[in-house]
């Protein structure tokens, strides 16, 4: 029976298909080019405005409830604003405009290294860390800009010089914040406030660490750094605005939260360390810690040479302090230029408790030989227990290429007749070739030959000093450091002062003499 029905219902609708052909036609057929058209004109004529806003009329009130009108016209007002603040005209020659800027402030960068840094420029380790940075910063910028965060000051842009003051020194640092604030001003709207607070803020960020010697300077810094955007911040409203009640102290979130997370660079630090095998002050300041095992090593087995090491340390950080350089480094290599000793400790005088003398027992060669070694024994004990090799720098160089000139004249004395071989009685070297190596090689000189002064006054210790930095000029131990006749005699008067206080020399006032002399 359903079936029936099924059927014919299908042979009435055949039917009426043929009925309804001779009276309807079609008389409408779609033209897709035309809609088109259509569309478009009809889209062109809707306004991109919402109401309009006459000059000099009031947006909003202080104090008024903001209703859904103000503030679309607050945000247009802000589009505009952002808008004529940014470059316009064809695409293609605005990025390659931003191309040729970019370029040229990388070149310069690359011309500063080249002129003041060639051993960065040199390594192509070091100069793919800056890069890296750089890319990593002007890439995290450009993600901002291109999602709107609520404000750009959420970056913490003063990473970049912190990272890079640790890892490498002042002038890099400050060089290359100057750049990227420049090349990240092109990108940014407001761009003059934008430069102008990082600029600052990042120049704050790197004096304030200039010399790391504890970590609660990060703190301080952090501090400082927050503290000058504030007042920056503060400045720039008040000299586009002329009052106090234009500004809005909620902006300053987003530079507490930079600075927070600018702490985030201390970390990163590290990393970089561990990945591309360099040396931070971080790690110096570590180093420097006379209860790090090795020199608590030291300590126990020479203590003598421990002592000796502590006051090498004072007076050359004393000297770079005033000659410039990294104390921290020089300090570093001071506390560890004579680990080598602890081989055999009995054998250099300042751990001699008695008047007993080992050398006493040997030829001036085999003497000469056992002193030598301290030096290839403490390179060996340094690279065993992982130290820097700009640490390691320290202890080949603090004697360069002199000789144990006590033994040599020994065996001249003891063999007139015979040709002695020089070679025997040298240290392998190298000479310094850093303003911090030359330096410890004068203080690790003077302190211990301070130390056989029978009677240390003023004349004997500015002679002891004067003649040793002498000699180690007529032997020609500073030509391949950075070091200027002018540091080297500011370094001397930095000696001469230290070692008159260390023995308690009295100084004479008796100007009736001084006039007489």
């Amino acid at each position: 029976m359903g079936h029936w029905k099924k059927t014919k219902l299908i042979e009435h609708k055949r039917w009426l298909a043929e009925v309804l052909k001779n009276y309807i036609t079609i008389n409408f057929v779609f033209n897709e080019s035309q809609t088109n058209k259509v569309e478009q004109n009809a889209l062109a004529n809707i306004s991109t405005t919402r109401g309009m806003v006459q000059k000099d009329e009031l947006i909003a009130e202080q104090g008024k409830i903001i209703n859904n009108d103000t503030y679309q016209k607050l945000e247009s007002l802000r589009k505009v604003f952002e808008d004529e603040s940014r470059i316009s005209g064809e695409q293609n020659m605005v990025t390659f405009g931003h191309f040729i800027l970019i370029s040229l402030a990388m070149s310069l960068l690359m011309v500063f290294l080249y002129f003041f840094r060639r051993d960065i420029f040199n390594n192509n380790r070091l100069l793919f860390i800056i890069f890296i940075v750089i890319l990593v910063m002007l890439g995290v910028l450009s993600w901002a800009i291109k999602i709107k965060i609520p404000s750009l000051y959420y970056i913490p842009y003063c990473s970049v010089p912190i990272i890079f003051r640790l890892l490498f020194d002042t002038r890099i640092a400050l060089n290359i914040h100057i750049l990227m604030v420049l090349v990240a001003g092109l990108f940014v709207p407001n761009s003059f406030d934008f430069v102008f607070l990082q600029f600052t803020a990042g120049m704050v960020a790197i004096y304030s660490i200039r010399t790391l010697v504890k970590r609660e300077q990060f703190l301080v810094s952090s501090v400082l750094i927050l503290g000058t955007y504030i007042l920056a911040y503060v400045g720039l409203v008040l000299t586009r605005n002329g009052s106090f009640s234009t500004i809005y102290w909620q902006d300053i979130l987003p530079f507490t939260v930079s600075v927070g997370l600018t702490l985030l660079a201390y970390p990163l630090i590290y990393a970089f360390e561990k990945l591309f095998g360099i040396v931070s002050d971080l790690t110096l300041m570590e180093l420097t810690n006379s209860n790090s095992r090795l020199l608590r090593e030291l300590s126990l087995k020479a203590p003598g040479t421990f002592q000796h090491s502590l006051q090498v340390a004072n007076l050359a950080e004393a000297a770079i302090y005033k000659i410039g350089g990294n104390p921290l480094l020089v300090r570093a290599g001071a506390l560890y230029h004579d680990i080598g000793k602890m081989i055999n400790p009995l054998y250099f005088i300042e751990n001699q408790k008695t008047n007993d003398n080992p050398h006493e027992e040997l030829t001036p060669e085999q003497s000469a030989q056992i002193i030598i070694s301290h030096v290839l024994k403490g390179i060996e004990m340094a690279r065993k227990n992982q130290m820097p090799e700009v640490v390691i720098d320290f202890i080949r160089t603090h004697h360069g290429t002199t000789k144990v000139d006590y033994f040599y004249n020994m065996a001249i004395k003891a063999n007139p007749d015979k040709v002695i071989d020089e070679s025997i009685f040298k240290y392998p070297g190298p000479v310094p070739f850093s303003k911090e190596t030359a330096v410890l090689m004068m203080a690790d000189s003077v302190e211990a030959a301070s130390r056989a002064l029978k009677e240390p006054t003023e004349e004997s210790i500015n002679n002891l000093v004067d003649k040793i930095i002498d000699h180690k000029l007529m032997q020609r131990q500073f030509q391949n450091a950075d070091i200027t006749m002018r540091e080297i005699s500011e370094s001397a008067k930095i000696f001469k002062a230290m070692l008159k206080s260390i023995y308690h020399v009295r100084i004479d006032y008796d100007l009736n003499k001084k006039k007489d002399s």
